[in-house]
């Protein structure tokens, strides 16, 4: 399968913006005559022998990989390139004899990959093979490439389909009864370009039965035989000057004469391959001179004595084949000029770029925060940590809380009674647990992290874990078992001891549970406060803590406030039970999020794991108040047991598609289309004003918005009447370009609506839309 690389590397590469994927050619043909398959064979051998520089590798062994027996192998897709591995082998996987594998990359329009030397910028692709024992693998059989021109840079490479092919030489007593197969495997990378790159890798693997002929894919081969530059013998030096090369070769090809010739030199770095060059040729004597003005590499770090070649015919018009190249070896005539030092920047430069690294590395000391802008700050964090108790996850929790007022309070000897004691040990729980996991956000961000909040929902474990305690509070809600029948007595007779801890971690529980929300004035906050140095930072978190525990920590100081209260009574079993449902519902949800974020196998097992989890809770009840006490608890611990083991494995699993080509919402994908970085500018360049809409499957607030406002007549009507570009930026899974852009709003989560217009600032909306702020928005 292909896959991206890993995000410390892929951070700094936008995501791909094709929407179309490309079809592997699918070619089988078989060579019917004899004569054509000794053609191939000769062919193929004299390729053996070519010495081309080697970008591959062989392994020891073969690893364990998936296999499918025949001459190619499943295809790995992405919307840049189709890659497959194929094997030709004409005179069977035989004693001594030689086959050919092959890479086979079909690229996209426009994208390209690279050459063993690819220019000024680029990757060559590289092949590390994975063998039998005994199996000699040779060289790698370049194609001739093409030159791609960019501005002032050209690299070299291939488009359209390319076939890498190597011969691989068997050993003289291979043992090959009948029926039996040799596993081969390939693991690739390379790099596709358009006007943006993409790095990716591919493991593919073949089984290949023995003996029997393997030319299915003879005409793909010969193709790519006939590509391959051909050695000749030809004279050629080169003359180096101060800052050019002189290029002098005479015995190419007659037909080639006059015409236009592409340089290809194979050693990096040694001339400038964007920079013009000029070319001519010599006929004054019998045997025509080609010669060529190329500039040195300003950075040239090799002073080679010979230099191996490919030369091609520049334009392919004339009737000549497609694959015109030819390998030469150039002699050096002269000396190299000393290779120069690398030159440095100048002083007031080198500060700015320390100064830059510094605030890289630390962003939150660089920028200065004002008294007054503090003090707006903590004020809508306040109101925004107030607003997150009505959010779904939050409010059963909040509101079975309060509602342990309506029981008689006690005092203690220093005044305050068990409520207020109670009130203040829940408010010191929400707020270092705030506290806690913006310093979490803020190392890990000064480490070099690009996270916002909400990022520990970007881990399947984590929703999953967030899943099963929301299971348990449903259960405990509709009374299937009490937590503290589950608790040894020693930790029962503490928390009789010390209800204050009890309230204490009932305030982290309400954290936890708090994660997947976000509430207005929240957005604007957090995004201040990641950029802000530590201390006012972590103000902020414990302002939203403060807020979120206002409401408990008010009831539990204002008696006027607890009386209003409904007195006790049997309505409060009947709440209790009801407040279950919302837990349930919110549990339903984060398995969606888990199926968003591995796949259905994930999303699946979450809930094998969760029907067990209830099964193991009803068994330790039985063995409160049956004989077979141990036996039920034994296998209620079995079974949770198996259903987490078989939870980790699509846990682990991740999807191929970047978090940005996800489709969780409600939104039609029709009308939206996946943010990239390059995206937005595309359409302002147009003229057009652009909304995105930075989401996420695990963010409450931002389903609440697709499924109502943005999915409104009314919004949609003006989305298409004012022609709004829409384009949405998922954030289900770690994506550290969708973090960057989120930065340049001040923002450090979502939901975030921003609304770009041609010669304007982003406009950032309120975290709850309503029809009037959207249409307002994007008709002004």
């Amino acid at each position: 399968m292909l896959m991206r690389l890993p995000p410390f590397f892929a951070s700094t590469l936008p995501a791909c913006v094709l929407t179309c994927a490309l079809a592997t050619l699918g070619v089988t043909v078989s060579l019917g005559a004899a004569s054509a398959q000794a053609q191939t064979t000769a062919g193929y051998n004299a390729l053996a022998d070519l010495g081309m520089a080697n970008t591959q590798d062989q392994l020891a062994a073969p690893a364990a990989l998936p296999k499918r027996i025949g001459e190619s192998s499943d295809t790995a897709t992405s919307t840049q390139t189709n890659a497959q591995l194929l094997a030709y082998a004409p005179h069977g996987v035989s004693p001594g004899k030689t086959i050919w594998l092959g890479l086979r990359i079909a690229h996209a329009p426009n994208w390209h990959t690279y050459w063993k030397n690819s220019g000024d910028s680029g990757l060559p692709t590289t092949l590390r093979w994975q063998l039998p024992a005994g199996w000699q693998l040779g060289e790698l059989a370049w194609p001739t490439p093409k030159k791609f021109s960019l501005g002032p840079l050209a690299n070299y490479g291939f488009d359209g389909t390319v076939l890498l092919t190597t011969p691989v030489v068997l050993p003289a007593q291979l043992d090959t009864p009948p029926g039996s197969s040799f596993d081969v495997g390939l693991q690739a990378d390379w790099l596709a370009c358009k006007t943006e790159c993409i790095p990716e890798d591919a493991t593919l693997a073949l089984t290949l039965p023995s003996n029997a002929p393997l030319t299915s894919h003879a005409p793909l081969f010969d193709d790519a035989f006939a590509r391959v530059p051909k050695p000749i013998r030809a004279q050629a030096v080169v003359t180096p000057t101060a800052d050019s090369t002189t290029w002098r070769v005479a015995g190419l090809p007659a037909q080639w004469v006059g015409q236009p010739v592409e340089l290809f030199p194979e050693t990096t770095g040694l001339v400038a391959p964007g920079a013009p060059w000029t070319q001519a040729w010599d006929t004054r004597s019998d045997q025509a001179v080609w010669t060529a003005q190329v500039p040195q590499h300003a950075f040239r770090s090799d002073s080679p004595t010979h230099i191996d070649t490919v030369l091609a015919l520049a334009q392919q018009d004339k009737g000549l084949p497609s694959a015109a190249g030819v390998r030469i070896q150039v002699a050096l005539e002269g000396e190299w000029p000393a290779v120069k030092a690398l030159t440095t920047v100048s002083p007031a430069l080198q500060t700015a770029l320390d100064a830059a690294q510094s605030q890289a590395t630390n962003t939150t000391s660089a920028v200065p925060v004002s008294t007054a802008t503090l003090l707006l700050t903590l004020g809508a964090a306040l109101l925004g940590g107030l607003l997150l108790n009505l959010m779904p996850c939050v409010f059963p929790v909040l509101a079975l809380k309060v509602l342990a007022f309506a029981r008689p309070t006690q005092h203690t000897r220093n005044g305050l009674s068990s409520h207020q004691r109670a009130g203040l040990a829940y408010t010191a729980g929400v707020v270092v647990s705030f506290v806690t996991l913006g310093g979490v956000l803020l190392t890990l961000r000064a480490a070099g992290e690009a996270l916002g909040w909400g990022f520990q929902l970007q881990n399947p474990m984590v929703v999953s874990a967030l899943a099963v305690l929301f299971t348990l509070i449903a259960l405990n809600l509709l009374g299937v078992f009490e937590f503290g029948a589950m608790l040894p007595q020693s930790l029962l007779n503490a928390r009789a001891k010390s209800p204050s801890t009890d309230a204490f971690l009932s305030g982290v529980l309400a954290t936890a549970v708090a994660s997947p929300c976000t509430a207005p004035f929240m957005g604007a906050s957090l995004g201040l406060a990641i950029v802000w140095p530590t201390a006012q930072a972590l103000a902020v978190f414990a302002a939203l803590g403060v807020g979120m525990a206002a409401p408990y920590l008010l009831a539990s100081w204002v008696p006027s406030v607890a009386n209003l209260l409904p007195k006790p009574g049997a309505w409060m079993v009947t709440f209790k039970t009801l407040m279950a449902f919302p837990m349930l519902a919110t549990v339903v949800w984060l398995m969606w999020v888990v199926g968003q974020q591995t796949s259905m196998n994930g999303a699946a097992a979450l809930m094998l794991l969760l029907v067990m989890l209830a099964f193991a809770v009803w068994a330790w009840q039985q063995g409160h108040s049956a004989r077979t006490s141990r036996t039920w608890r034994m296998v209620g611990a079995a079974l949770l047991a198996i259903s987490a083991w078989s939870l980790w494995g699509p846990m682990t699993q991740t999807s191929f598609a970047t978090a940005g080509n996800s489709s969780h919402t409600a939104l039609s994908t029709a009308l939206w289309q996946t943010w990239t970085p390059t995206a937005v500018q595309e359409r302002l360049d147009n003229g057009q004003t652009v909304f995105v809409d930075f989401t996420a499957a695990w963010c409450v607030t931002c389903q609440v918005n697709e499924l109502t406002t943005l999915a409104s007549e009314p919004v949609l009507t003006a989305f298409k009447t004012n022609n709004i570009a829409l384009l949405k930026a998922d954030w289900t899974k770690r994506d550290p370009a969708i973090t960057q852009a989120l930065n340049d709003l001040q923002r450090s989560g979502v939901p975030t609506y921003a609304v770009y217009s041609p010669g304007r600032a982003p406009l950032v909306l309120t975290e709850i839309l309503s029809h009037a702020v959207v249409i307002a928005a994007v008709t002004q």
